[in-house]
């Protein structure tokens, strides 16, 4: 626990010496020290467009959540549905969301709407993904327990599969969390008037560099309050998984 902020302390004083002494412009790269007073200088605006990307990414993880879940779920459940749409849910990661964020815009608006869908669209493949590796790695001998138990398959999904597949679930909301405040900065960038996207997008222009390094640090802490708060839901809701990971090693 102590190594990891010395290895932080570490990257700052070089960062801080670096932009002081390297002879790069600080309009290109500020110190750490000016980022800190952008922080504090610029609290009001940072924090007023903060809650809005805050919410954006919010609503969008929620969204991909239900839509991840439910499409894993089908997916599993019907084999031909697999076969059909699996290999269409690989080659969609493969669009550029500058190409498809613009048309949202179209579609949606200049409101919440076409920022969402692109959040949902970047958080959407890591949780299906992670959540239908789970159910397909189910130990075999319970599938056979609730068999000559004279289960259905619905009952055997919702009291093995479901339960047996939360970690990995997780596991890809946990990766989503963390990519979600990308996806929150493109949808901006693509049409916006607020959000710590847009204010990037004007500070750079105006050379307010440290303000646009402030953004990231929030986007960045945004990122990482969200995996804390996933890691905590996930002892909460599968404590057996931790359980099974400590006596493992």
């Amino acid at each position: 626990m102590i190594a990891a902020p010395l290895i932080l302390l570490a990257l700052l004083g070089g960062w801080e010496l670096y932009a002081r002494l390297g002879g790069v412009d600080e309009f290109i790269l500020p110190a750490p020290t000016q980022i800190a007073t952008a922080l504090v200088d610029d609290r009001g605006l940072l924090w007023d467009n903060l809650t809005v990307t805050a919410g954006e990414v919010l609503l969008g993880i929620l969204v991909a959540l239900v839509a991840g879940l439910l499409l894993a779920s089908a997916l599993h459940l019907w084999r031909p549905l697999r076969r059909a749409v699996y290999p269409l849910l690989v080659a969609s990661q493969t669009i550029p969301i500058v190409i498809v964020a613009p048309l949202l815009v179209v579609w949606l608006g200049y409101d919440i709407g076409p920022k969402l869908a692109i959040v949902a669209l970047i958080c959407f493949f890591p949780i299906a993904v992670s959540a239908l590796d789970g159910l397909a790695g189910v130990d075999p001998d319970l599938i056979k327990l609730m068999r000559t138990l004279d289960a259905g398959r619905w009952q055997t999904f919702r009291r093995v599969e479901a339960p047996a597949a939360l970690p990995a679930a997780f596991s890809g909301a946990k990766i989503a969390a963390t990519i979600a405040v990308i996806g929150a900065v493109l949808a901006e960038q693509a049409g916006s008037s607020e959000g710590l996207g847009h204010l990037m997008l004007q500070a750079i222009p105006q050379l307010e560099t440290a303000r646009a390094y402030a953004a990231v640090v929030l986007l960045a802490a945004l990122a990482i309050a969200l995996f804390g708060l996933l890691a905590l839901l996930e002892r909460r809701a599968v404590p057996w998984a931790r359980r099974a990971r400590t006596e493992a090693r």
